[in-house]
């Protein structure tokens, strides 16, 4: 028989990681909003993307949530006129990342609040097996 408990502890711990990847990538995608390229007219840094999937865990008989693989965002690079930048193209202009910082900052908060969620799932499974045990012990 699966435990309830046990299965609860599992799903939250996946969700645990695929939310530490999903934070990850963002910090990168913050730390490089400004990357430009380094010879004149070369690509600058390109924004990362998460996606997730749903993978059945067959000893436990649900579904947990896993990281399907860390992508790019294809969407076009800003345009600055910048002619004394080393990375400006023969007309001055210096291209930028594809990195929105107030959509970072939002899958930041999201994916912060869900792994708190997850966080808060682990603490309350591990407080239901505690008080078994001590209902088991006393009783």
């Amino acid at each position: 028989m699966i435990d309830p408990i046990d299965a609860s502890l599992r799903i939250a711990g996946a969700g645990l990681q695929a939310q530490s990847t999903r934070v990850r990538i963002v910090s990168e995608n913050l730390a490089n909003a400004q990357s430009t390229g380094r010879t004149p007219g070369s690509e600058p840094y390109r924004r990362k993307t998460v996606t997730f999937e749903n993978a059945m865990d067959r000893a436990l008989g649900t579904s947990l949530v896993k990281v399907k693989g860390v992508g790019v965002d294809k969407s076009p690079f800003r345009t600055e006129f910048e002619p004394g930048n080393p990375a400006a193209d023969d007309k001055g202009y210096v291209k930028l990342p594809n990195v929105s910082m107030l959509l970072e900052m939002a899958d930041m908060r999201e994916a912060n609040r869900s792994y708190e969620a997850n966080l808060q799932m682990i603490k309350q499974a591990r407080s239901m097996q505690s008080m078994t045990i001590d209902l088991l012990r006393n009783g």
